[in-house]
């Protein structure tokens, strides 16, 4: 069986990881939202026992991780929980940390905002949140490649879109959630930490 398979995760996973490393040093449980392929789950649970990593995603979107999670037979990789960040409750009521990448930006802003707003609701003080993707700054895109990228999005949903750095930041403040880390990325992203004043 062919599993289906993100180039771009391939691409990111180890960088992503040598971020979370860090960041991700005490043992928890981390909420994934939208984990697509679920390669990304997989080298990040495999490469972090300590953690209890959960999966999850919105419901037509989970069979893209099913078969992947289940092969790697990982004790602290959990099935993936279908979560809708629109719709409440979430399926889960408390997490250590969160982690997302690359869904910012195919979220309407409503979504975005339901995002932020569940994931201060299920951090502690100092529980991070990390955002990872293509961000704009100042209103303006930080390479060529992520304005076409952008402009590739709103073709095909105006919805979509590359969200600016400074109006996230703004959307974690109302909900609790301070900006503390920008980190550059390769291929032009960033990850984004925010974490939860107490």
């Amino acid at each position: 069986m062919t599993l289906p398979f993100s180039q771009a995760c391939e691409n990111n996973k180890t960088p992503i990881l040598a971020a979370l490393r860090p960041r991700l040093a005490d043992p928890g449980l981390v909420l994934e939202i939208g984990t697509g392929t679920g390669q990304h789950a997989v080298h990040f649970a495999a490469a972090l026992p300590h953690l209890q990593w959960q999966p999850s995603d919105q419901p037509d979107a989970l069979g893209a991780s099913a078969e992947r999670l289940r092969a790697a037979e990982l004790a602290n990789l959990r099935p993936a929980l279908t979560l809708d960040v629109a719709a409440t409750p979430w399926p889960i009521d408390r997490a250590d940390a969160v982690f997302s990448a690359n869904t910012a930006h195919i979220m309407s802003w409503p979504q975005v905002c339901a995002m932020f707003a569940g994931v201060a609701a299920l951090l502690g003080p100092r529980q991070p949140f990390l955002l990872y993707g293509p961000f704009h700054q100042d209103g303006r895109a930080t390479s060529a490649s992520n304005a076409g990228f952008d402009q590739q999005l709103r073709a095909r949903d105006p919805a979509m879109g590359i969200r600016d750095r400074g109006d996230l930041e703004a959307l974690g403040d109302q909900h609790g959630l301070a900006l503390m880390e920008t980190l550059a990325m390769p291929a032009n992203n960033q990850l984004l930490v925010w974490r939860r004043l107490a």
